[in-house]
């Protein structure tokens, strides 16, 4: 495993830098991160070695978390989750059939105030006025 620490910061630094410092799981100066020692860890270093500090540190594990639904994997069951699902799609259904008739009533009531609206003056009119 490796420590890495990003020891400074990133104000200033390439765009490219930036995104590889974010992809090692850095985003302040001082924090720090384990990572697996791979080839391609090992080149992201490379990459930003100026901006880093790295250890290697024996006996340390990496923990990885995978979220769902805005909360931790083991908190809560997925069957729960999904009735919930369920019941925010019947809710936005109902809101969506009022809204359809609302549209078609706001469709036909332009029609008759632009039939009664005067007529826009264009700016051709202008030009033309000014021609003669």
């Amino acid at each position: 495993m490796l420590k890495i620490t990003l020891k400074k910061s990133t104000i200033g630094a390439v765009p490219k830098n930036l995104r590889t410092v974010k992809a090692l799981g850095l985003n302040k100066t001082g924090r720090f991160v384990y990572q697996e020692d791979t080839p391609v860890i090992r080149g992201m270093i490379h990459q930003v070695k100026h901006l880093l500090e790295v250890e290697e540190v024996e006996g340390v594990t990496k923990v990885r978390r995978r979220r769902r639904f805005g909360k931790l994997e083991g908190a809560a069951p997925a069957a729960e989750a999904k009735p919930a699902k369920k019941e925010a799609v019947k809710k936005e259904s109902a809101t969506k059939e009022p809204a359809k008739k609302a549209t078609a009533k706001k469709a036909e009531a332009p029609a008759e105030a632009e039939a009664e609206a005067k007529p826009k003056r264009a700016r051709a009119k202008k030009s033309e006025e000014e021609a003669k």
